[in-house]
């Protein structure tokens, strides 16, 4: 099958192949009707532009880098996927650089970007806790955070709206008639934490009511959260809801309540946040979580950095209460309870 040149397009419009040339790369000082021609004739010849040809021409690379903290931490992979995936739509590359989580890597993934010559990057954190320092200066291209912060004023940083998500775990919990609530988080200085906690705690402020237990603090993990829920059994009588600050620590919490003979969520209804049920594609719906949709701040990260001009700091994506069983939403007719989760 015979390749489609410029000089095809340019043969059934009618026009010059350097005037189809810019028109087709988005330019030239022509007609609306001559725009219309050219565009009409590369799509009846189903013309595909050499993006090589076209790199060269326009002094552009086609080609973004990522530069991540960790590719393939559990935060850091749906990101990079949405980047992905919404880059690809445009015929734009994407190169990965890892630092694997050791801040040693940088400086040579740093060198490695400037070398290739790409046409903006996108840095991909593993978590908000702690800034990076600021890259931009090093570079002459558009540069753009998602799922962490930046320590340069002026950068675009991409974070899931984490007080959005406190206010909807309160929100769901007393619509479903729960007012005794509590709280299990992780580590307080973490800027996740105080955001879905004051998020949380406000809401059920304007709400009239308030925590009926101090929060308690410890850490992400499973572990934490049954720990955590070994000490609330022993104060069963006070709470008839809990929200959690991730799902790992929900968990937790629910097979040491069960454990205690307390159900959820008969005696005490859970909200979550993260929703990683959807990444196991089981159709398992037992925990109410919020979503932080990693992938559409992965997407929204990519736009962001094509857009011909950027809000400088923190700009906030929302997030979506996902209901489930634990909290009431769903019914828990057919779920086996004996199953592992």
């Amino acid at each position: 099958m015979k390749n489609v040149t410029l000089k095809d397009v340019a043969r059934i419009s009618g026009v010059s192949v350097p005037t189809v040339s810019r028109v087709l790369n988005g330019g030239g000082h022509v007609s609306e009707e001559t725009r219309r021609r050219i565009h009409e004739a590369a799509d009846q010849l189903d013309f595909r532009p050499n993006v090589l040809a076209q790199s060269f021409a326009l002094g552009r690379s086609f080609t973004v880098g990522v530069l991540a903290q960790k590719a393939s931490g559990n935060f850091s992979t749906p990101v990079i996927t949405g980047i992905i995936d919404e880059l690809s739509k445009r015929d734009i590359a994407v190169l990965v650089y890892d630092d694997e989580d050791d801040p040693r890597a940088r400086p040579q993934n740093l060198r490695t970007l400037q070398a290739r010559k790409v046409d903006g990057i996108i840095v991909v954190g593993d978590g908000t806790d702690t800034p990076f320092p600021s890259i931009s200066s090093l570079f002459q291209v558009p540069v753009v955070h998602a799922f962490g912060v930046s320590d340069g004023a002026e950068d675009t940083c991409l974070l899931p709206d984490d007080r959005q998500a406190g206010r909807l775990a309160a929100e769901h919990l007393l619509q479903q008639g729960r007012e005794r609530i509590a709280h299990v988080t992780a580590m307080p200085h973490s800027r996740a934490v105080q955001d879905r906690s004051s998020g949380f705690s406000d809401s059920l402020e304007d709400a009239g009511h308030e925590l009926v237990i101090p929060p308690l603090h410890g850490d992400w993990t499973t572990r934490w959260g049954f720990q955590a829920g070994v000490e609330l059994a022993a104060k069963a009588e006070e709470f008839d809801a809990i929200f959690c600050a991730n799902d790992y620590i929900a968990i937790g919490v629910a097979r040491a309540l069960e454990r205690r003979g307390i159900r959820v969520p008969d005696d005490v209804a859970l909200v979550g946040y993260d929703n990683w049920s959807k990444y196991s594609g089981s159709p398992d719906r037992f925990l109410t979580s919020v979503d932080p949709h990693l992938e559409v701040l992965g997407r929204s990260a990519a736009t962001t950095l094509l857009a011909t001009s950027r809000e400088a700091g923190v700009v906030l994506q929302a997030c979506e209460l996902v209901p489930g069983v634990s909290s009431g939403a769903l019914s828990p007719e057919g779920w086996d309870w004996a199953a592992p989760r």
